[in-house]
């Protein structure tokens, strides 16, 4: 059985993002780890906070409640405060996660790589998928975490959302009649400039989640203090949230090109 740790930018992205692997490694008998860079401070404030309770602590119940679901075994924060979109005042921040020293932070994701012997470390791509300067800051961070590992050098991917895959998904949702946003386009601009995730040129993984969208639901609907992203979601019809959530994709650094469709822990 292999240990895999998922590091994320902040509460919430790992329900959005890798939610499915989490749950079929997890029923497969793997540990599954899931390190959160921020806590997540510059996130909505929910109207139904109880005196004295704080967004970060909030946020900290919604992702011990998103892994419980999803059968996650160990939640770890590497201590980063939430840096906002790009050209946010946050960015600028001391504490801020897009500020962070690249090999201090990686310093500390090694210690759990370390800790935890971890065969399998999950970052993101280049940009974050979509240019968020916390997402950028984890995929420096996590490659560097993984050179610096030594108990096991673990193997690295990176996920990613497929261009191609979200653009056909779009046409043929709309074709259906189905209602979507009318401004969502993925060849767009994103929050740094460039369109969402990767080509499927670029992919090596598309996996098959799709037993697992009861427990991707549920550890979305777990974030609830996060209305305005996590509603989009619960919202879908049933046949867009099998059609957007049902796959997911990856990128395996140094691993020859074309996308397999198949489980990256067995290679089929």
């Amino acid at each position: 059985m292999a240990t895999i740790v998922f590091l994320h930018a902040h509460p919430d992205d790992e329900a959005s993002q890798t939610s499915g692997s989490m749950a079929r490694a997890a029923a497969e008998g793997h540990r599954v780890v899931t390190v959160f860079a921020t806590n997540g401070d510059h996130g909505e404030s929910p109207a139904d906070l109880a005196p004295g309770e704080t967004v970060v602590e909030r946020r900290r119940r919604e992702a011990e409640a998103s892994a419980a679901v999803l059968g996650v075994h160990r939640v770890a924060w590497l201590g980063y405060a939430d840096s906002g979109m790009t050209g946010w005042e946050q960015n600028a921040w001391d504490n801020a996660f897009a500020r962070a020293d690249v090999e201090e932070a990686a310093q500390r994701l090694a210690a759990l790589l370390d800790e935890e012997a971890a065969d399998i470390l999950v970052g993101y791509d280049w940009h974050g998928g979509y240019g968020h300067p916390d997402h950028v800051r984890v995929h420096a961070v996590a490659h560097r975490a993984a050179e610096l590992a030594v108990v096991k050098p673990p193997r690295l991917l990176e996920s990613t959302m497929n261009r191609d895959h979200i653009r056909a998904g779009i046409a043929q949702a709309r074709a259906a009649g189905l209602e979507l946003d009318e401004g969502f386009d993925p060849d767009a601009p994103m929050d740094d400039g460039n369109p969402l995730g990767e080509p499927e040129a670029n992919i090596h993984w598309q996996v098959d989640v799709t037993p697992w969208l009861a427990q991707r639901r549920a550890a979305l609907a777990a974030h609830a203090s996060q209305a305005t992203d996590i509603e989009g979601f619960l919202t879908m019809p049933p046949e867009a949230f099998a059609a957007v959530m049902g796959t997911e994709h990856y990128i395996e650094p140094g691993r020859p090109p074309g996308m397999v469709r198949g489980w990256w822990l067995t290679g089929a």
